[in-house]
């Protein structure tokens, strides 16, 4: 029923709760463990703060509309919205994504559809804060970030 999935603890798949495929959910879910969803959610989907083993697993037929936090995500249902997982993010050939993925590893399949960005979770420390449109210190940021990618 749940099949064999790379993101499982001592190699089974550990679930603690099921989203049964019938049920729809409209509203934020928070969990801890492993979150099994085949059926659909509108809403957030977080991990408890400090839940280090949270894993959500979204089923081939299941779907989201909503972001995702949480340790580890596998996706092979359909997702609307944002992903930030603080260890890994695995896109199953049959994940259909509309959102930007946050993460720390990634593992992008074969025929896995993402529309939106991957961001590493260092990536972002990397970057100057923003600064005030029009001034001149983002001119020259700009101009320095330009020529640093050429």
């Amino acid at each position: 029923m749940f099949g064999s999935n790379k993101s499982n603890r001592d190699g089974h798949l550990v679930v603690d709760a099921l989203i049964g495929a019938q049920v729809v959910i409209r509203g934020d879910v928070e969990f801890s463990g492993g979150l099994y969803v085949e059926g659909t959610i509108l809403g957030k989907v977080i991990a408890q703060d400090g839940a280090t083993n949270a894993t959500l697993t979204l089923a081939e037929q299941g779907s989201i509309e909503g972001e995702i936090r949480a340790h580890v995500v596998v996706i092979s249902g359909r997702l609307d919205g944002d992903v930030h997982a603080s260890e890994r993010v695995e896109l199953t050939p049959s994940a259909r994504v509309t959102g930007n993925v946050h993460y720390q590893v990634v593992e992008m399949n074969a025929g896995a559809q993402l529309t939106g960005r991957l961001i590493h979770g260092g990536a972002q420390m990397a970057l100057p804060p923003p600064a005030d449109e029009g001034s001149e210190k983002d001119g020259n940021a700009r101009r320095k970030l330009a020529e640093a990618m050429a």
